[in-house]
């Protein structure tokens, strides 16, 4: 087997500081530099220099073409794709060129992307811009060697139509928002704060042959019907166990992709699933952490086809087993390497990081709606608060040693101690006691205090993380803002600090949960509490026209109430093309394929009752079955014409939030009502008749 080193191949193909420090002039690598520290424009002049190398250096690296890799409202990339070649000269020859104007600015068409309303389809013009925080990279595939080009997406107009605009905004406002906190505790050194994010992702492997099988996973990247399989997850037999080879060699392919491309694959192993997986990276910025985490995907994508496998991505490919998702961790570290997350030995005695505690406890209580609104989806439907957890409730887990510690507060104004972790005694004289954490981890809480970090388990699979990160950083920037006004010009500023600690423990302890957040009792508590409790993409996607968000947003810059206004449309749209199209799907294969063949079938069973009866024996078994299967038929078939009587009519219906919460009402439950009797007719159909592959057949068969 090739060895590989991962230190010779790492970032290999990413244009890094390293690279561009080996290549520029010193001048101008000083100068973009000091660019992106002060926020400045790059001049075109400087711009020119650093084009000319990285088209060398991508050339070099086999790239023929380059592209502005940006992410708009569709939760996937998009990219136009030009090559380096230049216009022929007189002689016929051709030379490559790549301008400083052409790395720094692209012209995509700003109209076929989703917009809500803020780009009409005959105004086409968008800009993208570069993130130069983001590095270039260059990536190879069956096109050949493209260099990308982290950007975010303009209108013509200059609203955003993306996520990373928004989401580099936001890191600005938490920024600003965190040094001027950590000016009033002495800090006068850091310059800038930066979200730290890392993202597990979760995902599905399936053999190829079997998906081209099935119409539901090739257009709505789920299964729209099947029964259970004998065997699920209950053994909990998979959940970390042995790889195996197939997909092992999957992996192996995955991570050299990705550490040449500079992500920082770390962990991988099964998920609690059947034919499920997790792959994790270490923390980096958050826009870096979004830009790479789309790069994951389209990586587990791209290497699965390899292995002639398809990963799905999608939030609940099966029912009865457990969806993916995507664990967004997210912490606060200054330019000096202080992580204000970090609670240090004696939690109790650090006042800052119990500040930034409290002040995100506030955050989360007031925006619980909102941040729940940032894991929306038509997908999360199926795991939140629906057939799984994590609980559609927003709650908060801090552990056993922050919660006595806030306790303390609420009693007494101030904490006195922090609990110890102690010992844990292995009781063999081959193992080493070890020490143990100060609070166990909750993996049912959707927003964890796991350490040094929050951990919220909420975001989709498909999703793009840079939603849920554009909610945290302005949100709790806002109580950073607040907290900071308070201190101000506080007299006592020790005493003046434990008084909001414990303020904000008082007013928002309600946010704070560290039971078991799949049990239903927490249902009942958390409505005594006053929690939200969203069920659905629709109900939350209202969130965004509330007041208090659009001000929110609108104060700190990181959204306008007209990119709001679009963003919510976006949501109300999606969601009912999303439901549409699974409807049709239904349709399509219960009327070409699962009806034709349980006719089929009931003929065989008729044959086989009269041939039965007549050589004179008792026929009495086959002819319950084609009772049996007749009524399922027939129950179908009535189920089908109710899920086409009111997807039509859904398309009728007023498009945004009225269309969306039709589709929500009334087709899903159409939908369930036909998947019923199918789902029972595969139990009894035999295989060979059975016009499409079952869950046994797609769990297990990799």
């Amino acid at each position: 087997m090739e060895k590989v080193n991962i230190p010779e191949i790492f970032a290999e193909d990413v244009f890094t500081d390293a690279v561009m420090q080996q290549r520029l002039p010193k001048t101008i690598y000083k100068q973009f530099k000091k660019s992106i520290e002060e926020g400045k424009d790059l001049d075109l002049a400087t711009a020119d220099v650093i084009a000319n190398e990285i088209r060398e250096w991508a050339i070099g690296k086999g790239a023929t073409h380059f592209a502005h890799l940006f992410q708009p409202l569709t939760g996937v990339t998009a990219e136009k794709q030009d090559s380096f070649i230049t216009a022929p000269k007189a002689d016929g020859s051709v030379l490559t060129a790549f301008s400083g104007k052409e790395l720094i600015k692209g012209e995509p068409d700003g109209s076929s992307f989703p917009s809500g309303g803020l780009r009409a389809t005959f105004e086409a013009r968008g800009y993208t811009v570069w993130d130069t925080t983001s590095p270039v990279f260059v990536r190879h595939d069956a096109a050949g060697t493209t260099l990308l080009i982290p950007t975010a997406f303009y209108s013509y107009n200059g609203e955003a139509l993306d996520q990373k605009a928004p989401l580099l905004r936001s890191m600005q406002v938490i920024s600003d928002s965190s040094i001027k906190l950590l000016r009033l505790f002495g800090n006068t050194t850091a310059t800038r704060v930066a979200p730290s994010v890392g993202a597990e992702q979760e995902y599905f492997l399936v053999d190829e042959a079997t998906f081209l099988k099935r119409k539901d996973l090739i257009y709505a990247g789920r299964t729209l019907f099947g029964a259970a399989a004998p065997k699920g997850q209950e053994l909990d037999d998979h959940y970390f166990g042995t790889i195996r080879q197939r997909v092992a060699g999957f992996m192996k392919d995955v991570n050299e992709e990705l550490w040449k491309a500079g992500v920082t694959s770390k962990t991988q192993h099964n998920e609690v699933a059947p034919a499920q997986h997790e792959i994790a990276p270490i923390y980096a910025n958050a826009n870096v952490a979004v830009d790479q985490n789309q790069v994951v995907m389209q990586t587990l994508k791209r290497i699965a086809c390899r292995h002639d496998m398809k990963c799905l991505l999608h939030e609940k490919p099966f029912a009865g087993v457990n969806g993916s998702g995507k664990h967004n961790n997210w912490s606060l570290v200054t330019n000096e390497g202080e992580n204000l997350l970090e609670p240090s030995s004696r939690p109790h005695e650090n006042k800052q990081f119990l500040l930034v505690l409290a002040c995100i406890i506030k955050a989360v209580d007031k925006y619980a709606g909102l941040l729940r609104e940032s894991a929306a989806d038509p997908g999360n439907d199926h795991r939140l608060g629906a057939n799984e957890a994590p609980p559609a409730i927003i709650s908060i887990f801090l552990g056993s040693q922050l919660e006595d510690i806030m306790d303390q507060y609420v009693a007494s104004g101030s904490a006195a101690t922090s609990i110890k972790g102690g010992v844990l005694a292995t009781g063999s004289s081959a193992l080493r006691d070890i020490s143990k954490d100060a609070t166990d981890r909750n993996r049912t809480s959707p927003f964890a205090f796991t350490g040094n970090k929050f951990e919220f388990r909420m975001v989709g699979s498909r999703d793009s993380i840079a939603s849920p990160n554009i909610v945290l950083n302005t949100i709790v920037a806002e109580a950073f803002d607040d907290a900071s006004e308070r201190l101000s010009n506080a007299e006592d500023f020790d005493a003046a600090v434990d008084a909001l600690i414990a303020e904000y423990a008082k007013e928002h302890k309600r946010i704070i949960f560290n039971g078991d957040g799949y049990s239903d009792e927490w249902v009942v508590e958390a409505e005594k509490r006053g929690l939200p409790n969203l069920k659905t993409m629709v109900d939350a996607t209202e969130v965004l026209g509330d007041a208090d968000v659009i001000a929110l947003f609108n104060k700190y810059g990181v959204l306008s109430p007209t990119e709001l206004k679009a963003r919510e449309e976006v949501k109300y749209e999606n969601y009912g093309k999303v439901i549409n199209i699974e409807a049709l799907t239904m349709i399509d294969m219960a009327t070409k394929q699962i009806i034709p063949a349980v006719i089929k079938y009931t003929k065989s069973l008729a044959d086989t009752v009269l041939a039965v009866k007549a050589a004179g024996c008792d026929a009495t078994v086959q002819a319950s079955i084609l009772t049996e299967v007749s009524e399922l038929l027939k129950e179908t078939k009535v189920a089908l014409s109710e899920l086409e009587k009111v997807t039509a009519e859904a398309t009728q219906k007023e498009e945004g939030k009225v269309q969306a919460r039709f589709y929500n009402e009334v087709v899903f439950k159409a939908m369930d009502a036909l998947r019923a009797p199918v789902d029972k007719l595969e139990m009894i159909v035999d295989k060979e008749a059975w016009p499409m592959p079952s869950y046994g057949d797609l769990l297990f068969e990799v």
